[in-house]
Parts: structure tokens; C-alpha cells; sequence
């Protein structure tokens, strides 16, 4: 099963549904940030992914700048503050069989769909 998590605010996000909707149309839409997204599920995205939770972080939002910018967190901290802040993870995210990807652009997820 292919799974996306997706904004559709995001114009990034949107070419990237659609690009994966045209190799997989029966793939899995999670709008995280209207559903909501567990500090395990990022935990489990994060491991696909081979990176540190930092790097799921979008920096350009106001909220990283006016609160979290220049503070040091732990890594279960970051799981919390993207879960109760979704807006700040990058995307879209695009798992298939235990593997994961960023896809911006939206080719990046034939690494995991093909």
C-alpha cells in the first residue's frame, strides 16, 4: 500500500498527489493536517526516512521562527512539537513497504512507488 501525506494548501503537495495519484490511483491520502499526525507515526516516517527529526522541520514557518528558531530540543521533543504543530512538516511524504521519501519535487517518490 502506497500512503501520502499530504496538504492539499500546498501547491508542492498537490503536485506531488497528483503525480503519485497518476503511478498509484489507488493510493492512500492522509491530510495529516486535518486528521492529525501521532508523535509514533513521525517516529516511524523519521526511521523510513534515515534522517533526525529536525530535518522534517519547514523553517520558513512563522511558528518555527517565532518560537522554536535558536532552541535546542530532543529528538522526542521534536516528535511532540510536529504532532501538535503539522503544519511544520515537510511535504509531501510519500511510504511504501517500510520506505519513505519527501517528494519535492514530485519525481522524488519513484524512489518508493516504482
Amino acid at each position: 500500500m502506497t500512503t501520502i501525506y499530504h496538504n492539499p494548501k500546498c501547491r508542492k503537495s498537490r503536485a506531488g498527489l497528483a503525480y503519485v495519484k497518476t503511478i498509484v490511483p489507488e493510493a492512500e491520502v492522509k491530510e495529516y493536517i486535518r486528521e492529525g499526525i501521532t508523535a509514533g507515526t513521525i517516529r516511524e516516517i523519521k526511521q523510513m526516512l534515515g534522517i533526525v527529526p529536525f530535518d522534517l522541520v519547514r523553517t520558513q514557518e512563522e511558528f518555527y521562527k517565532e518560537n522554536l528558531k535558536g532552541k535546542e530540543f530532543s529528538n522526542e521533543e521534536w516528535y511532540s512539537i510536529l504532532s501538535e504543530n503539522p503544519r511544520l512538516i515537510r511535504r509531501p511524504i510519500v511510504v511504501k513497504n517500510g520506505r519513505a521519501v519527501i517528494a519535492d519535487p514530485p519525481e522524488k517518490a519513484d524512489k518508493v512507488i516504482k
